[in-house]
């Protein structure tokens, strides 16, 4: 039999204010149980299946996808919300890759993709909150974890299936994708000291990002065993700031003899830069890219880089969405191949000159 529920003022007219979380709390349930009932999933005894149900329809309360969801219909929409600028995504190979491989594998299922860029952390969360109450996605993908991140968190209170890409594989409430920055890293540094580079330039990302944050961990791990230094300048990403980054290395004293990029993008920039200061590649200069793509292997020289199936990357966390959409909640961490390292023409020993020239 059903608990006893408190009298509900105006039960049966439209509730348009009432969310998921309203009717978790009169049926005595969990929001994520809320989810599961009226997206038909399994994972809930029949009776409370019904009494959520029920407490739905008394107050004609119809999310604005579960609606068909009560009749049996399945899951349509997959949610992103991307915090960069729109102009950084514009020419950034890495997402197309990564969208596509996730689009790829939804498709099959019959799961369209909403994409919005907004500015910051607290959009994004704010866009969540909408996207929750209104019912306008049947799952997320979280991107750009940073550190401290509440996003993860909210999402699993607010009982939408999600997948995180990042966190390292660490425990989290969600369920997660990683790729292993800190090793990745560590192999770049390791090839630049067998080559004797010993004085090398960082021109990372945004260094609220987990990723970031990792790789900027690598270095601290291992420059000391490798006796090298090296100086990081934080970016946003951008084909202006690498730029504007390189610049700042190549202008000290001593001058780094290499450089590693946290993007295709920059490290195509800044193979434009040294070009522009008279300086050869990898003659004088060598640079490596932390992702790999069509951008690096037209370059002159193409540029050494880590390399991974970034399509691939996209297609594993749709398919772990899929799961926690389905019927499996319980978060897990599945590990991506970690990137490997393909040198190109771009990197070599640095010459047998005075350092220190300024350029």
């Amino acid at each position: 039999m059903a608990p006893k529920r408190q009298a509900r003022p105006g039960a049966g007219a439209p509730t348009p204010r009432l969310r998921s979380t309203d009717i978790a709390r009169l049926a005595g349930v969990s929001v994520s149980a809320v989810s599961l009932a009226v997206n038909g999933r399994p994972g809930l005894s029949e009776e409370t299946r019904r009494r959520i149900l029920d407490v739905a329809d008394e107050l004609n309360w119809r999310p604005h996808r579960a609606a068909s969801a009560l009749k049996g219909a399945s899951s349509d929409v997959a949610g992103i919300v991307i915090a960069r600028p729109a102009r950084t995504l514009g020419v950034e190979p890495f997402f197309a890759h990564f969208l596509s491989g996730l689009q790829s594998r939804l498709s099959g299922q019959g799961i369209a993709t909403q994409l919005l860029i907004v500015e910051d952390t607290a959009a994004q969360t704010a866009v969540y909150r909408r996207w929750a109450a209104e019912h306008r996605v049947d799952g997320l993908v979280l991107l750009d974890l940073e550190v401290d991140d509440p996003r993860p968190q909210l999402v699993a209170d607010l009982g939408i299936p999600a997948v995180t890409l990042g966190s390292c594989g660490n425990r989290m409430p969600l369920t997660s994708v990683w790729v292993d920055d800190h090793a990745a890293m560590a192999d770049i540094l390791r090839y630049l000291s067998s080559l004797g580079h010993r004085h090398i330039g960082h021109v990372s990302g945004i260094t609220s990002f987990q990723h970031t944050r990792r790789r900027f961990e690598a270095i601290r791990d291992v420059r000391t065993v490798l006796g090298t230094e090296v100086d990081s300048i934080p970016t946003d990403f951008s084909d202006a700031q690498g730029a504007a980054a390189t610049r700042r290395l190549l202008r000290a004293d001593p001058r780094c003899t290499a450089i590693v990029y946290d993007s295709d993008v920059m490290a195509v920039a800044g193979l434009g830069v040294a070009t522009e200061m008279g300086l050869a590649v990898p003659g004088d200069l060598s640079l490596v890219s932390f992702d790999d793509s069509v951008l690096t292997t037209m370059a002159h020289p193409p540029v050494t880089a880590l390399t991974r199936d970034t399509f691939a990357l996209g297609t594993l966390t749709a398919t772990e969405l899929l799961r926690v959409m389905a019927d499996d909640p319980e978060p897990r961490a599945t590990q991506a191949p970690t990137p490997r390292l393909i040198v190109r023409g771009s990197t070599a020993p640095p010459a047998l000159r005075p350092r220190g020239d300024g350029a």
